[in-house]
């Protein structure tokens, strides 16, 4: 279980941290309104949103290295299955990148917060079959 809970706890910090650098602000880009303002893009907004959920994972990776109860890493792992959905779920569906595949929030944001959000997922449901699989044996 420690070893789940340190990979949980590394894709967090991939989830909060690769985002900041491979949005479009970070490349220098911006829309430019017809007064002359720049706004940031929507990867910028989708980025901000998984620095807000790699916190919460990597507290779930923390409780989980120092779990020693079935209950609780089940209820771990269902959290983390949720968690891990929502990061494929921000730069997929609720918030978005920018809709040019030319942009690198497209070629590499987007796809790396995919397969860490499954991972993420992966992990988790790894981890409540087994904690089920052990509250079984122990009954």
């Amino acid at each position: 279980m420690k070893g789940y809970a340190v990979i949980l706890v590394l894709l967090a910090l991939v989830i909060a941290v690769l985002p900041q650098f491979t949005d479009c602000e970070s490349q220098g880009r911006h829309i430019v309104l017809a007064d002359g303002r720049e706004i940031p893009m929507k990867c910028h907004w989708s980025g901000l949103a998984e620095l807000g959920l790699g916190f919460p994972i990597l507290v779930l990776g923390g409780a989980l290295f120092f779990s020693r109860q079935v209950e609780t890493r089940r209820a771990l792992g269902i959290l983390g299955v949720v968690l891990g959905l929502i990061v494929i779920l921000i730069p997929t569906v609720l918030i978005g990148v920018c809709a040019s595949i030319e942009m690198f929030c497209n070629s590499i944001m987007k796809p790396a917060l995919i397969l860490a959000g499954s991972l993420v997922m992966a992990i988790s449901l790894a981890l409540v079959l087994s904690s089920i699989r052990r509250g079984q044996s122990n009954s």
